[in-house]
């Protein structure tokens, strides 16, 4: 776990809900609100939110599922978004990633133990002409391989 991010509490996750209750359609808020507090959407949450919206546990834990940018654990301090589109698909992104995963001595998508990079996938970046794409921290990488990956990851994680 990240040494940045602060431990779940329901205080602290009440006070998150009621915050941002009052909102039209407060769920996804609340949602958002939870993530930039922890950088994830944490398990204890899922009833409070649940009870506070009149909505059921499994329909909360839906919606965090159902969209890729929500968390059910922290993120690594890097993170390597590897598109999984059609157009991507067709110009290599599978064995790319694969590549990539090995490289990185991951089994499948996911956390690093140290807790430096994860390695996630997402359904199109669009950069469907520059095939394969990814995205390390946020950069986009247009016909993007492994060994430019690491290297960018490499440099991220450089002393300054």
């Amino acid at each position: 776990m990240r040494q940045d991010l602060a431990t779940p509490d329901s205080e602290t996750i009440r006070a998150i809900i009621a915050a941002e209750r009052h909102r039209e359609g407060p769920l996804l808020p609340i949602l958002h609100a939870l993530q930039a507090e922890y950088d994830h959407i944490p398990e204890s949450a899922l009833p409070l939110i649940a009870e506070a919206l009149a909505l059921t546990r499994a329909e909360v834990h839906g919606v965090v599922t159902f969209y890729h940018d929500f968390r059910e654990a922290p993120a690594g301090r890097h993170v390597v978004k590897v598109c999984r589109a059609e157009a991507c698909q067709s110009m290599g992104a599978n064995d790319m990633a694969a590549r990539l995963l090995d490289l990185l001595g991951l089994d499948g998508y996911g956390t690093l133990p140290d807790g430096s990079v994860t390695v996630e996938p997402v359904y199109c970046l669009g950069l469907c002409a520059c095939a394969p794409a990814a995205m390390v921290d946020g950069t986009l990488l247009g016909r993007a391989d492994s060994p430019a990956i690491a290297a960018k990851l490499a440099k991220a994680e450089a002393p300054a």
